[in-house]
């Protein structure tokens, strides 16, 4: 870590260098996301066609609020408490809600880690554990449950996370992923017992190794069997689906989740940066990155499928052929794959009952989320050469996407605890400590065999609809309550002001979006998400042993209950926040009302970017300043 001139230890730390910075934003903007869920969005909103709305999206709501949480960190040196809290004391309810929500997801986001680490340590074995079904007790024939479902969906939901058949029925801990979970844990408590001094340096390897991986498999995966047929379907463009609402409404959500926004890790990332930062030119490179990085997954995970396909199909039409070769007896040889079609197009089959067999078929059965990475690839990589080899730098590639972003959400939640004034009180590493603990005890609940259902009611209601209240306040604290013009001549001051036409076209860009269309666009997809989600059945799929399948059930009081206090625990603070400032200031204290608070004090020259400006509004030294 690096100081400038001669601050003082106590001071703000500071990235070592540039890259380190990008490296850690590109890292915690490109998750597991990219990988398992933009592909499948992809494909099932028009192919080629959804990349229009996608760029939309991506100009209209990502960069806008990407350069907010940038330029608001670094220029008013804080986490996202503090940044609030400066721009006005009547919303830093904002900041609170975004510690909540890093807080939530952290604990659950850990499990796939520990998840990754089983699937690495199952790789070395040979043949992979999730290539054949094992045998039942007697030796006679395969385990039912493995037998109508498939081998790696078997090693998933059974050998993995022996999951019980309903949320309601605990399972008790499953003892090999309380072990991947302490390791994981173990790993990001080493990765950030340091703060950026340490995280700074481990994403050199967490956010290029996955880059790496994907070229490999880029080039491994075109040159599979039916790789094009895959890549084809995948980018095949239905121009059709843009009237559909819902397409819209998928890229805007796409857009927002993949950037990890309103988690308060890019406004704490961004607190470390120099004064003179260009953040301007972050934003652009953080946001095209991870774009191109979407894309580049979506080929890479549909040149696999497309394999994946094609060896389902020859299989399909083995299976056909030995049936006609039985019926008809005929000797064997005489019809092969390549002649197949020929045949059926000239015979009469039809008292056969033969399986349909269309790769495009076998295309549309892709899943997205943990089905995808843990199942579906995993069953490709089986039928490759070298298999473990492939194997291992896939959940590798899984692993270290995972383990940037817990940098992000953690960053997210421990800056604001400095912000606020707890690192006068603990040692930095003792307050990392009881972090982590706590967030391991409440992670137990993830590795019990019920697991995964409890996991999918964090993921939603704490990293989906909160996170679009957030960021709508964001926005409207920026471009009203502090005003965006005040905003934009304070940025100007700290990066220094050009008047070249790409930096004019930028001025009126950010001043179109941010106080007006992305505010707009913002409630028009939240809206539209709240619809989706209620309009549809309150049910989760619980896999059913004995059918080998998933099978929709309605969640039960208890889960419905957990569900509404993690998006009330993640929103409630804005409008608590605002009214208890409010009796404070009119009943209490006379303290400024909205508008005459610590920002309307800001002075470029100062090293806290703010002359004497506390979180409450009153004069003095921020804890900000002195952390």
């Amino acid at each position: 870590m690096t100081k400038k001139g001669s601050e003082q230890a106590d001071e703000r730390p500071q990235w070592d260098n540039k890259a380190q910075f990008l490296l850690t934003c590109v890292g915690f903007a490109v998750g597991l996301g990219n990988i398992w869920r933009f592909p499948y969005i992809l494909q099932k909103n028009g192919g080629g066609a959804f990349l229009i709305p996608y760029f939309i999206m991506l100009f209209v709501e990502g960069i806008p609020l990407l350069y907010l949480e940038l330029a608001g960190g670094q220029l008013l040196r804080a986490g996202s408490i503090g940044v609030w809290r400066k721009i006005s004391p009547y919303i830093g309810g904002i900041g609170i809600c975004s510690m909540f929500v890093s807080f939530l997801i952290g604990v659950y986001y850990n499990t796939i880690i520990a998840w990754c680490l089983w699937y690495i340590f199952n790789s070395f074995q040979e043949p992979l554990p999730w290539k054949n079904c094992p045998p039942n007790s007697n030796l006679t024939a395969y385990v039912t449950e493995c037998a109508k479902s498939s081998p790696s969906q078997y090693f998933w939901y059974r050998d993995t996370l022996n999951i019980t058949p309903a949320i309601d029925i605990s399972g008790g801990i499953q003892v090999h992923l309380l072990a991947c979970l302490i390791m994981a844990w173990v790993i990001v408590y080493l990765c950030i017992s340091k703060g950026i001094a340490s995280s700074g340096k481990v994403v050199y390897f967490t956010a290029t190794f996955p880059y790496f991986v994907l070229v490999i498999f880029l080039g491994r995966g075109l040159s599979l069997e039916g790789a094009g047929t895959g890549v084809n379907y995948l980018f095949s463009a239905d121009f059709s689906q843009l009237s559909n609402p819902s397409i819209w409404l998928s890229a805007a959500t796409q857009i927002f989740f993949s950037l990890s926004l309103a988690f308060g890790g890019m406004i704490a990332f961004s607190s470390y940066n120099p004064r003179d930062n260009n953040c301007e030119r972050d934003t652009l490179i953080v946001a095209f990155i991870n774009s191109g990085t979407s894309i580049l997954a979506s080929v890479v995970v549909f040149s696999v499928l497309g394999f994946k396909a094609t060896v389902e199909w020859k299989e399909c039409v083995n299976d056909n052929i030995e049936t006609i070769l039985d019926s008809r007896e005929m000797p064997e040889g005489s019809i092969n794959v390549d002649s197949y079609d020929v045949y059926v197009g000239n015979n009469d089959v039809s008292d056969l009952n033969l399986t349909s067999c269309v790769v495009e078929d076998f295309l549309d059965t892709s899943a997205s989320g943990a089905g995808l990475a843990f199942i579906v690839i995993a069953d490709a990589i089986v039928n490759m050469p070298g298999s473990q080899f492939w194997s291992i730098l896939w959940f590798m590639m899984l692993f270290c996407l995972g383990i940037d972003s817990m940098f992000g959400t953690m960053e997210g939640l421990i800056t604001p605890l400095y912000d606020i004034g707890i690192s006068k009180k603990l040692k930095q590493i003792y307050m990392i400590s009881i972090v982590i603990s706590i967030s391991f005890l409440i992670s137990l609940t993830f590795v019990q065999g019920s697991g995964n259902y409890w996991l999918d009611i964090f993921d939603t209601y704490a990293g989906s609809l909160p996170l679009l209240v957030i960021a709508f306040f964001e926005l409207i604290a920026v471009g009203w309550v502090f005003k965006y013009r005040k905003f934009e001549k304070a940025v100007d001051e700290m990066i220094g002001e050009q008047k070249n036409w790409f930096r004019i076209g930028l001025r009126y860009y950010w001043w179109a979006m941010i106080p007006v269309i992305s505010p707009i666009v913002l409630v028009a997809v939240f809206i539209g998400y709240l619809y989706e989600k209620f309009s549809s059945e309150n049910t989760y799929s619980a896999w059913i042993a004995d059918e080998g399948a998933n099978v929709p059930k309605e969640y039960p009081p208890g889960a419905v209950a957990v569900s509404a206090i993690i998006a009330i625990s993640c929103t409630i603070w804005i409008p608590v926040v605002a009214a208890v400032k409010f009796v404070q200031n009119r009943y209490f204290n006379n303290e400024p009302e909205i508008g005459n608070t610590a920002m309307t004090r800001y002075n470029p020259n100062s090293t806290g970017g703010v002359d004497n400006a506390v979180f409450d509004g009153k004069e003095g030294d921020t804890e900000a300043n002195k952390a």
